[in-house]
């Protein structure tokens, strides 16, 4: 099916829709473009996106210099190893499948090499008895061994 793109249509007032206009002219970017930034935005912070007008955001920021945006996460570096550690353990596993698939692609395209006639079945054989080939027999015969 692939990656295609979906429509989304909502209906705004009047005035906000001049006012996104205004936003997108002055960007300099379509009218669909300032959309398609929102909801990227929206995707990547998994909802978590508060639409908030420039002058409250510098207002915000000016009072707090301790939060910062985007917010910072510090990770223990016992995290950072173990996360590494799986990446190249996937990506050996990765190889070792790759290398699994080539041998036995290798090994189809060699039995296809084969003439059927080389092949032989075990029900054949068991058809094929001569007389001098006399079955197996297991066990003891107490007739002919002597003690």
């Amino acid at each position: 099916m692939g990656n295609k793109n979906k429509t989304i249509s909502f209906r705004v007032s009047q005035e906000k829709f001049e006012t996104l206009r205004g936003i997108a002219e002055e960007r300099d970017i379509s009218l669909s473009a300032v959309f398609r930034d929102y909801v990227d935005l929206l995707v990547a912070h998994d909802g978590q996106v508060e639409v908030v007008p420039e002058h409250e955001i510098s207002e915000s920021t000016e009072g707090s210099d301790s939060e910062s945006f985007p917010p910072k996460v510090e990770v223990p570096k016992s995290f950072v190893r173990e996360h590494e550690r799986l990446e190249l353990e996937a990506e050996h596993l990765r190889e070792q499948l790759e290398e699994h698939k080539r041998y036995v692609t290798k090994l189809r395209q060699e039995l296809d090499e084969y003439d059927q006639e080389d092949v032989v079945h075990l029900d054949e054989l068991d058809g094929e008895q001569s007389e001098e080939d006399s079955p197996y027999r297991i066990g003891n015969d107490f007739e002919d061994s002597q003690f």
